[in-house]
């Protein structure tokens, strides 16, 4: 069974519980979001098996024990199979995410410091292997390009999209996974304008 580190609200370390008991009681924990983009300005997104849409390149909870940047690594590797170095990756920002709500009839109460980071990589396509219960692809885009779709600048954009094979795509905003209770700039707009930033330099 997996075990978290937990925390109070003020991000203090206070033991260690279940993965289901800190999600069933609403315990502070630990999670990664994962960004991967290259020199050229690139983001990578995964697609999610569940919803269809695009997301981080990948994510998770931290284990206990685990530093954030090992989870970093480890979660890469297992949604879309790259083995990434991460001593030089930047964090954007540690957001405390606040869900409620019900899965199997029982209630999932979400309390997690969400980790924020962008790692720069040099990888093609081939270097890719998903893991089909929770990714069915990973799309390429300008990050530019990206921000621009969020802002309502521009309605399409090229991408490129990798699962069993490669192509081209054409992205909107509608297929970027955006909550009910989220607004797509917000949620995504910082990670951007982060790696547009590292790229441009």
């Amino acid at each position: 069974m997996e075990k978290l580190d937990i925390f109070n609200e003020y991000m203090e370390h206070t033991g260690v519980k279940s993965r289901d008991e800190a999600h069933a009681k609403g315990l502070w924990h630990k999670t990664v979001h994962c960004w991967l983009y290259d020199k050229d300005g690139n983001v990578y997104f995964q697609i999610r098996k569940n919803e269809g849409k695009l997301y981080t390149t990948a994510s998770g909870h931290v284990a206990a024990g685990e530093t954030v940047k090992e989870a970093f690594a480890r979660e890469v590797f297992e949604e879309i199979g790259v083995k990434v170095s991460t001593e030089n990756a930047t964090l954007v920002e540690i957001c405390a995410w606040r869900m409620d709500t019900v899965k199997n009839d029982k209630p999932f109460i979400d309390r997690a410091f969400a980790h924020v980071y962008v790692n720069e990589v040099e990888c093609n396509f081939n270097a890719f292997t998903l893991d089909p219960t929770e990714v069915i692809g990973v799309v390429k885009v300008k990050a530019v390009d990206a921000l621009n779709i969020l802002t309502n600048k521009t309605k399409k954009v090229a991408g490129i999209k990798f699962s069993d094979k490669e192509e081209k795509v054409k992205l909107t905003l509608k297929d970027f996974l955006v909550n009910e209770h989220e607004i797509g700039i917000v949620k995504y707009g910082l990670v951007l304008q982060t790696i547009i930033s590292l790229t441009n330099k």
